[in-house]
């Protein structure tokens, strides 16, 4: 009896042992074959569809980034009006284009319907129209390196934002990232490498893990339009201010040497520095770099389909993910893990806060000064206390991430910005004893959004018809324009492979 058993037992096991074979033989042929070219992508190709044929699973996980669903403690990719969660921004950004409109990124997959519906980009009638300049593309679209390789970096630069409104309608994608007969990783923008160069560095030597960092890098940095480089004078040529380092610090040092500011504020007149998204730069002092951590191990962690690895390419936050992006490394309940970076998060936005009432009170009470008659040699270090202060506001609130991926560095950045925004007060009370003003000055009602830009003068009907008569009548001539260019793309693209 027991040899019969042990038989039975016997015939069982070989028999899963055959189907477990069977199986992995299966997987393994499927991922021989799993890469079987449907077309020939060419390097300049802005398409991701078409790319999506030769890379069926990379491409619908890309898709997804067009899921508006999950909204984090801070992020995520649901639409939020931040100026309506923090009217303070309204105020800080004063003569600014942020002070009109300033939503949370969505996904990828929005990149270039977002920025035609942003009030920042104005509501142009024709090419030439609207204030911001053609460069505003750069990180928007694979068209940006298409474009730039056709016509040259400069001369993709120059112009306004409207002039190339036809020709960048592709959202994010694949040939922003990927050399299209390698498929290895690639810098598509010329300023990462040129600010590589300006440090002294050659990006072309950065190992493949580094490059699952740079190719983000390329956009999630702090950077601005250059004027005035040699040869190039009156383009705003996109710069990336390295030169001395990536601190805080260290930028502002560079940007003070060139006498630059992105604007000059509409209450104090202080000439101000608008951090754009130092996500890279906050990134690298943090723990997860300290450990050879990449962007892309988080936000596009490995998943596996018919035995293939592959990167998800559904670039989102961690936290809508934590079981790949997270606990691969980190043993933890996912609501423990969740709660860790919200209680960092929380920390960081509570002192930020502070220091947004300082900065807020300071260019009220700067602009009192000017009302009173103070001079610019008076008024002088306290514009520059204050640009100082907001740029370190700034620098920590704009990174996003930063008060996860830094929160030591982060809180340090905070922390300088209020000492700086004191100092600026300390200044602008003895100043204002000086004039002969011996009162608090008074603190509008700017509890909304729409309080705070109508204390400001802005006109926000006008801008939205402007935006609206946008959407109704140059942009369909846009769309329209491209749709014939990709078909004249897809057509000659046919009839090469018959020649």
């Amino acid at each position: 009896m027991k040899n019969k058993v042990l038989f039975l037992i016997t015939i069982v096991v070989v028999f899963l042992l055959g189907l477990l074979a069977s199986s992995i033989i299966n997987r393994k042929n499927e991922a021989k074959f799993k890469y079987a070219p449907q077309v020939n992508i060419d390097q300049n190709e802005p398409r991701n569809a078409v790319w999506g044929k030769n890379f069926p699973a990379e491409y619908q996980s890309y898709l997804q980034t067009s899921d508006t669903g999950f909204a984090s403690y801070q992020g995520g990719s649901k639409m939020r009006d931040m100026l309506e969660e923090d009217p303070n921004l309204v105020i800080l950004w004063a003569g600014y284009g942020f002070a009109k409109d300033y939503n949370q990124g969505r996904g990828h997959y929005y990149s270039v319907e977002d920025i035609h519906n942003t009030l920042r980009t104005g509501g142009p009638t024709g090419p030439g129209d609207g204030p911001m300049p053609a460069t505003c593309w750069t990180c928007k679209s694979p068209d940006v390196p298409r474009l730039m390789n056709e016509i040259g970096v400069a001369e993709f630069y120059s112009g306004k934002w409207a002039d190339k409104g036809a020709e960048v309608v592709n959202p994010i994608g694949c040939a922003d990232c990927h050399n299209a007969e390698t498929m290895k990783l690639q810098i598509s923008r010329p300023a990462l490498i040129e600010a590589f160069e300006a440090m002294g560095e050659d990006i072309s030597k950065v190992t493949h893990q580094e490059m699952r960092s740079l190719v983000c890098a390329q956009c999630h940095v702090e950077y601005y339009f250059n004027k005035n480089l040699p040869g190039k004078e009156g383009t705003p040529y996109l710069v990336f201010p390295w030169k001395d380092g990536m601190k805080v610090e260290d930028m502002e040092k560079y940007y003070d040497e060139l006498g630059f500011s992105d604007w000059t504020h509409a209450l104090s007149k202080a000439p101000m520095l608008k951090a754009q998204h130092p996500g890279y730069e906050t990134y690298l002092t943090g723990i997860h770099a300290d450990r050879g951590v990449s962007c892309a191990d988080c936000h596009m962690p490995y998943a596996s389909e018919g035995g293939q690895k592959y990167t998800d390419h559904h670039i989102q936050s961690p936290l809508n993910n934590i079981n790949n992006a997270c606990q691969v490394c980190h043993r933890v309940n996912a609501e423990q893990l969740r709660a860790n970076v919200y209680d960092r998060q929380r920390k960081a936005t509570e002192n930020r806060l502070k220091l947004e009432e300082q900065l807020v009170r300071a260019h009220l009470e700067a602009k009192k000064c000017w009302d009173l008659g103070a001079t610019e040699e008076q008024m002088q270090p306290i514009l520059t206390d204050i640009r100082h202060a907001q740029w370190r506001w700034d620098y920590a609130a704009a990174a996003h991430g930063a008060s996860f991926h830094s929160p030591v560095e982060t809180a340090r950045v905070i922390g300088g910005g209020m000492a700086k925004a004191q100092d600026a007060r300390v200044k602008l009370a003895r100043l204002l004893s000086q004039l002969g003003f011996n009162e608090e000055v008074p603190f509008p009602d700017i509890a909304t959004k729409e309080k705070a830009q109508e204390f400001l003068g802005m006109d926000m009907d006008k801008m939205k018809a402007e935006k609206e008569a946008f959407k109704e009548n140059l942009l369909p001539k846009w769309l329209e324009e491209a749709k014939a260019r990709e078909a004249k793309m897809s057509s000659d693209k046919v009839a090469e492979a018959s020649n």
